[in-house]
């Protein structure tokens, strides 16, 4: 069984940060890439941050120069740095894990989400 957990989720005021993590456990082979997305009420489910097993990131416009996503391979845990957080941040953040495990099957995992408020 493979395990995608988030925490580290909260309620900020703007100007704010906090740090997301997410961590694949389980009967794992390999991990590839992480992924962090968010969805607000009433909006389609976008693409936050990515980052390759590499170390390849890409952020989207919306958060260029505000959040920084980074990982650990050793530890199979993707971390979101949220900084200079904005109302309009405010959403439930996914992390997704596109990994392999020990029957060398690959595919996608969910977490279950977390949820960020920003508000004063």
């Amino acid at each position: 069984q493979v395990q995608v957990v988030e925490s580290g989720g909260g309620l900020v005021q703007p100007g704010g940060s906090l740090r997301l993590s997410c961590a694949a456990s389980g009967t794992i082979f390999r991990v590839y890439a992480m992924g962090w997305y968010r969805q607000a009420p009433g909006k389609q489910r976008e693409l936050v941050a990515s980052i390759t097993d590499g170390g390849t990131t890409n952020h989207a416009d919306s958060v260029k120069g505000r959040f920084t996503i980074f990982r650990d391979n050793a530890k199979n845990t993707v971390y979101l740095q949220m900084n200079s957080l904005k109302p309009e941040d405010t959403a439930v953040y996914y992390c997704n894990a596109d990994l392999a495990n020990t029957n060398y099957i690959r595919r996608s995992y969910w977490g279950q989400g977390t949820q960020v408020t920003v508000s004063a």
